[in-house]
This record gives structure tokens, sequence and C-alpha cells, in this order.
């Protein structure tokens, strides 16, 4: 795609007129820089860059509401306790619906019970907190090279030490040591067996967290990139601090990727052990290549975590209950559903349909890869490298931030990349990463498990349609007509001709 030559925003990577110091590199949800946000009341109103939280899109907001009691129902849904109630696949359209529709009242009583009865135990308190200890001497004593994300508002640069991948492989080694592969202090079922009681406790743990990082941004916060709404409950659900932090520990992160990635990308092999010990040693085709793929697919995320410490997630949204219970209770109950599910009703796949779902969603993860590797070359080169074989084309955007210490505005310049994959569309990596989701849940076989496992999927997508949009509003908000040319230029979103 060829840039207009009358625009005098549109340009190649033969212009170079601009120092690297005052360039950052924006197509998606990596905001390289300070936001153009110069209403401190907004900030200080607790809007953080952008306009609104999470409550402005209400069905998002329901979901919120609703989200610890369900993440318990979930957990009920996929137990042993429920299967011996339900030998068969419960088709929730074809059988439950219509059984609460005769009789609502029952069905709410029996929904309230069902998730009531999702309780902590002893030895799922003991797993969790022995979980998140490993993962925290590792976080200290793992060495890697120091990366920076992208400076706030206030001057802050946040700074971590980059020790993902071996943390990745490291823990993934110990699991297995300490199993009944090796030291046996556990069976290496155990994340499926304590389930119910581990997410149990997490939504405790999750809702107590959250109100100490509520009161943490307001009265003894790490930066100054902080604030207060003014009611509680917003405060409590957005966050009232950006980066907190606690004895040098980056909270974001270590909840974020250390405790909830880790846990999804290694709960699809304990799920399939579990399935095979319970089914005769027989081997589930479906649950067995959906957790090989999404242990690969987080393998991914952990090489390219600081791509995702310079993403939406970090930089703009602040440390609540929206992100932070989100990651501790709401990834390992849904996220790791449609594989959870198949413990006690198995897939039924045949290897070869199994292996053709698990190859496309490889494709997903790799060109998802792809797509973000791309544009990390753009920008480590200053737009100077090829894309697709050809000199890139992008928007040189200017924009204007405000240092509130000082009050001085600073003129700086973006590159929008519009070639390659950003030019096909301006989040066609969310297309990628929907093509994986979508290929492990239809590993679950909803033709014969019903649509329950495909809830991740329908929720990914939403969430992503949801992401694309607020993405598009910060930046149309930074930068104004440079955006708008950039628009012409990639039209759609997510998909082209569709979104």
């Amino acid at each position: 795609m060829a840039a207009p030559s009358s625009s005098k925003s549109a340009t190649t990577t033969n212009n170079n007129n601009n120092s690297k110091k005052n360039k950052d590199y924006d197509n998606d949800d990596d905001d390289d820089d300070k936001y153009n946000k110069s209403n401190k009341s907004e900030y200080d109103k607790g809007t953080n860059y952008v306009a609104g939280g999470i409550e402005a899109d209400p069905y998002l907001f329901a979901l919120l509401i609703a989200s610890p009691f369900l993440s318990l129902l979930l957990a009920y849904l996929t137990s042993p306790e429920f299967a011996a109630f339900h030998p068969e696949p419960p088709l929730l359209v074809s059988k439950l619906v219509p059984l609460c529709v005769a009789n609502v009242g029952g069905c709410v009583t029996g929904i309230y019970s069902a998730g009531a009865s999702v309780v902590p135990t002893v030895e799922s308190v003991t797993f969790v907190l022995s979980f998140m200890g490993v993962a925290l001497v590792l976080e200290r004593l793992l060495p890697g090279k120091i990366e920076t994300g992208p400076e706030t508002l206030t001057g802050h640069v946040p700074k971590y030490v980059d020790n993902a991948v071996a943390h990745c492989f490291t823990f993934s080694a110990l699991f297995v040591v300490g199993s009944n592969f090796g030291l046996n202090l556990y069976d290496f079922g155990i994340i499926y067996d304590l389930f119910p009681g581990s997410v149990a406790f997490l939504n405790l743990f999750g809702l107590i967290f959250c109100i100490f990082l509520t009161f943490k941004g307001r009265y003894f916060p790490s930066t100054q990139d902080c604030g207060s709404s003014g009611i509680f409950l917003k405060d409590f659900l957005w966050g009232t601090e950006l980066y907190p932090r606690v004895g040098g520990l980056d909270l974001k992160r270590f909840i974020n990727c250390r405790v909830s990635m880790t846990f999804w990308q290694l709960a699809g092999l304990s799920y399939c052990y579990r399935s095979y010990t319970l089914h005769g040693e027989q081997l589930d085709y479906g649950l067995f290549f959906a957790a090989l793929s999404q242990y690969l697919y987080l393998v991914k995320f952990f090489y390219w975590e600081m791509g995702y410490m310079r993403s939406i997630d970090i930089i703009v949204d602040r440390a609540g209950f929206e992100i932070q219970w989100g990651c501790l209770v709401w990834v390992p109950s849904v996220y790791t559903l449609h594989s959870r599910y198949l413990v006690q009703y198995p897939s039924g796949l045949s290897f070869p349909v199994a292996a053709c779902l698990f190859v496309t969603s490889l494709l997903g993860v790799v060109l998802n890869y792809l797509a973000d590797r791309e544009r990390d070359v753009f920008r480590a080169t200053n737009g100077k490298c090829k894309v697709w074989g050809k000199d890139p084309t992008y928007i040189q955007a200017e924009y204007t931030v405000l240092d509130r210490k000082t009050g001085q505005k600073t003129q700086k310049t973006s590159l929008l990349l519009a070639s390659g994959f950003w030019g096909v569309a301006r989040h066609f990596q969310y297309f990628f990463e929907l093509t994986a989701a979508w290929s492990w849940c239809l590993l679950s076989n909803p033709i014969r498990n019903g649509i329950l496992p495909l809830f991740y999927a329908c929720f990914l997508t939403y969430l992503l349609v949801d992401r694309a949009n607020r993405d598009s509003d910060k930046c149309k908000a930074k930068y104004g007509k440079y955006y708008d040319e950039y628009c012409q230029l990639v039209p759609y979103k997510i998909l082209p001709g569709i979104y």
C-alpha cells in the first residue's frame, strides 16, 4: 500500500528529519510515550489518560459484577461432583435451559447452591500459596537484562528484569520434578483436582488484594501515576495506581504474568494427565492438542513479555479489580474452561480432526507473533527496515505532551505503521489471536459437548473488539488529524472487509 504523496505526514524510511529521542512508534495498544492529556483535572479525577473505565461499557460492567460468582459456578460445572450427577455432557440449550424456564425459582436456587458449594480447602490454599511462592522466588532470583516500559505523564519510567523465558521453563521443570514424575510431592493432575477450592480462595484473595490496591494508590502510591475518582466503587473496579510496587516487586507483572499466565500454561497439561488417568489411560486428542497448543502460545507470550509490558493492559489500565482480579481469577476460570471441561467429558475427536485444528491454532499463534515482531523491528530500526520486501509506509504523526511537573509542553512525533500486517488492518494480530482461541475451543467438540466450552472464545472476541475500539478512541484523542489519515490508509480495525 503506497502512502499518498500529497500528504505531508505520510512518509517512508527515507524521511528521518526528527531525532529518535522524540519519536515513538504507535499502531495499536502499545503506546511508547506520554499520552496527550493536557487536562490535569481529568487525570486527577482518575480518567487515567483515556476517558472512562470498563464501566463505560454496560455489558462488560454487568459481566464484571457477576464474574466472582460466575467463576465459582464454572468451577462447579467442570468438577467431578457435577459430572457425578450428569455423566453425559449437559447440553445447556437443549436440556438445562428448558428445565430452568419450566421452573425459574428452582433453577435460581440450584444455580446459587451450585456456586456457593465451591469453597476453599486447606489443600487448595496450600497449593495456591506455594504456587505464588515459587513464582516469587523465581522473580527475585532469575537474572535478566534490565528493560524499561514507556515513560508516563509524570515522568516515571518503569523498569523490569527481563527473565520471562527463564521463568517459563524453570517453573515448568520444577512443576514436573515436584510431581509424581519426580519427587512425588503431589500428583501431576493437582491443578484439576484442587481447581474448585483454588478458585474459591483466589476469589477471596483477589477481592482483598484489590481493596489493598485501592487504598495503596490513594494513600501511599509508588509513583505519581495515581489518583482517585472520588467514588470508592469506581476506584476499586478500575484502580487508583498505574504501577504499584511493594518491596521493589512490580505487582502488575507478578500477578498478570508470573501467576496468571503460568497457571494457564500448566493447567492444560495437568488436565490432560488427569483425563488420561480417569479414562483408562486413553489419550483425548482434543484435550492433548489444546493443551499443547496453549502451552506453546504461552511460551510465545513469555518470549514477548516486554511487549506486553508496553501494551494497553499495562500502560493505560490501572491496577484495580478489572485487571488484577481478572488475571487472578477470571483467567484460570475462563481461559482454561474449554480444556478443563474435557476432563470429565472427552472430545471424542479423531486424531486427524484434532491435528488439523491444532495446526490451525499454531498458525494463529505464529502469525500473531510475526505481526508483533514486524512492529517491533519497525520500531527498533526507526522505520529503516523492509516490510514484506518493501520500504514501509507510515504516517508521521505529531502530538503534544504536557509535563505536569514543569507545565512545559513538548512536541513529539509517532510513526504509525501502515505496511505488512499493519497495513491489512489496524489490529490484524487480534484476528490471529482469535483464530487460535476458536481452534482451542473447537477442540472441545461443541457438537458433542454443547456451547459451554465456547465461552472463552466468545468472551475473547467481545473483549478484543472492545479493546480495538478503546485503542482507536485513545489514538484519535492523541493524534487527531494524523490518525484520521492513518485510518484512510488502513480503514479496517481487525478483519478486512468485515470490521
